[in-house]
């Protein structure tokens, strides 16, 4: 008994979001078929959602480019998503009387598993 599922991942990496910002969306859509998250990040006012559109579609292309019979792009269902934290980048904002306050800006991988 062989199971014929395809599967195929995308991962973004030193996106400027912060980890819990991107995991907020990306639990939307995850166990969604691909049409329906395409339509929940498009419609979604987070900036979040067009770095996560942008790998979503890479990895239906991934899955497309991997398989050489047509995909239907409403049987792909996304898997994984997950967003790991990436380094910290590290900024001073300088204040009255010489000193300074750190400015921590957060970097985060993503990673979307998709499979058909």
């Amino acid at each position: 008994m062989s199971t014929n599922l395809k599967t195929a991942k995308a991962i973004g990496k030193y996106l400027k979001l912060s980890t819990h910002k991107a995991r907020r969306v990306l639990k939307q859509i995850q166990g969604k078929n691909y049409r329906e998250a395409r339509l929940i990040l498009e419609f979604m006012p987070y900036k979040a959602c067009n770095p996560i559109l942008k790998i979503l579609d890479s990895a239906v292309n991934n899955i497309s480019q991997n398989n050489t019979d047509n995909i239907n792009k409403k049987t792909i269902i996304i898997k994984h998503a997950i967003a790991n934290k990436g380094p910290t980048m590290k900024r001073f904002q300088p204040r009255a009387q010489g000193r300074a306050f750190p400015i921590h800006k957060p970097t985060c991988h993503i990673y979307i598993v998709v499979e058909r």
